[in-house]
């Protein structure tokens, strides 16, 4: 970064300790990198959220794998896409439940369209989406 610009900002002083504390937790060694980072989330949030840009993601689901027919409709819904869906991981956690990883690329639009119809197939107990940006258009 060799193009720093300063900036003031005003907070109360009880929001101040409150993300001092949460920049300790999180092991930033001070605020101004953790600002960056805030800023560059808000922007890939904006971006896969208003426009048809290419985003990476990652969509997690928790689900008892003795649901009657829920592992083929999972799989159909990734052959669907199957040109979103880059890879994919099954973890058995334990006798009946099961974490699947599935990593995805293309358009916003579909893969957000992929990970809510993962998400909200019948069985699955918990799910979530993760988006990411390949970064190429992050200062």
């Amino acid at each position: 970064m060799t193009d720093l610009s300063r900036i003031g900002i005003a907070i109360p002083g009880e929001l101040l300790d409150k993300f001092d504390e949460l920049i300790e937790k999180r092991g930033y060694s001070n605020r101004s990198e953790a600002f960056r980072d805030l800023i560059r989330n808000e922007l890939v949030q904006e971006v896969w959220q208003t426009s048809d840009t290419e985003v990476f993601g990652i969509v997690t689901l928790v689900y008892n794998h003795h649901v009657r027919q829920l592992t083929d409709k999972l799989t159909d819904l990734q052959h669907e896409y199957h040109h979103a869906v880059m890879s994919s991981l099954h973890v058995h956690l334990d006798h009946d439940n099961c974490l699947e990883v599935i990593l995805v690329r293309g358009k916003a639009q579909v893969v957000q369209k992929l990970s809510n119809s993962l998400i909200a197939t019948k069985g699955v107990k918990h799910g979530r989406f993760t988006v990411t940006t390949s970064g190429q258009n992050l200062p």
